[in-house]
């Protein structure tokens, strides 16, 4: 083979960006970076939370079968504790 007689031609593209470019690059990676941190930690707390609500549901069918023991098949109304009695129970009233 014959060695080359022109030399190589050298190749003029970039090798690089600008550094302008290259930080507003790194800045525009670690705002997603942060978001998604910030997402996750969201997440964690919503995990948390549906825990602490399974929670107040078990608490509330214990107090629900402690007043079903007390009173009897009853509505109770949360904003003054009033209590109506179901149809069944009220048959022990005379007409």
């Amino acid at each position: 083979m014959a060695k080359r007689k022109t030399p190589k031609a050298q190749d003029l593209r970039p090798q690089t960006i600008t550094q302008e470019e290259l930080k507003n690059l790194q800045t525009i990676v670690n705002a997603i970076n942060r978001v998604q941190l910030e997402i996750g930690n969201l997440e964690t707390k919503k995990h948390a939370m549906c825990h602490q609500v399974i929670n107040f549901q078990a608490q509330i069918a214990t107090l629900q079968k402690s007043f079903q023991e007390t009173y009897g098949s009853i509505d109770i109304n949360i904003n003054d504790g009033s209590i109506t009695y179901t149809d069944d129970e009220q048959a022990d009233k005379k007409d």
